[in-house]
């Protein structure tokens, strides 16, 4: 979470954060970090009528990308190791319980208490009384953490990752605080940040799996123009082996 005189700006996870948190450190004045993902419900009180700025992806990349980082490291964290039995499952099972976890009471359980009972302002930062509200909503969990990250007031200001050096500038153009040049030309030059090493979607997701994101995450994807992965259109059959755990 970043707060500045003139907005704040919401890190949702695997988004595309990093890299403009970097950028409004660097080059909005008097920009300040309080928090680490944090929601819109604990900005401060002096913040909370600013215009609220953030990012979305693709929710068929961010399964792929929040998969690849946790699979990659050491000690993944607790909701990876509870969803993909330990790192034993491979990508395929662990995002479909993942994008059923509101629907399935004795998973979601494990996953609440395994996950901080408190915000940490570290990683993930989803404490389990948050994950909770998941519970029979219906949500793909990556449109539950949208939901938590901004709430569910219109008054958002959201430019998409995959085009977020064009859409970032445009949007805040919109809601009244334009980007000084020194952002605009950091965003133009600067390398990304954070990123996950892994394949494209497409190499990833059979028919079913692509079905199954569209189907929870269908909010999202409407409201910001996002298509299925290519491959989607395959028998299951035909749909390429699980990315090995180093992805």
């Amino acid at each position: 979470m970043i707060v500045t005189a003139r907005f704040a700006f919401l890190h949702l996870h695997k988004s595309g954060g990093s890299f403009v948190n970097e950028g409004l450190l660097r080059h909005e004045p008097g920009a300040r970090q309080i928090g680490y993902h944090l929601p819109r419900s604990l900005l401060p009180a002096a913040h909370r009528a600013l215009p609220v700025l953030g990012l979305v992806r693709s929710p068929w990349a961010y399964y792929v990308s929040w998969y690849a980082f946790q699979s990659a490291r050491e000690r993944p964290n607790a909701l990876f190791r509870v969803l993909s039995e330990d790192g034993t499952a491979g990508f395929a099972p662990t995002i479909r319980r993942l994008l059923t976890l509101a629907d399935d009471d004795a998973l979601l359980d494990r996953a609440i208490a395994a996950l901080p009972a408190q915000y940490t302002n570290r990683g993930l930062n989803l404490p389990g009384p948050a994950l909770a509200s998941i519970r029979g909503s219906g949500l793909g969990f990556y449109s539950f953490l949208f939901r938590h990250l901004f709430g569910e007031a219109g008054d958002l200001h959201i430019a998409r990752l995959e085009e977020v050096r064009t859409e970032l500038p445009a949007v805040m153009a919109a809601a009244g605080v334009p980007a000084g040049a020194p952002l605009l030309a950091w965003l133009q030059a600067a390398a990304p940040r954070n990123a996950s090493a892994h394949d494209e979607p497409d190499s990833h997701y059979d028919a079913p799996l692509a079905a199954l994101v569209a189907a929870r995450d269908t909010s999202l994807v409407k409201r910001y123009g996002y298509a299925p992965p290519s491959p989607a259109a395959r028998p299951a059959a035909q749909a390429p082996q699980d990315a090995p755990r180093s992805a």
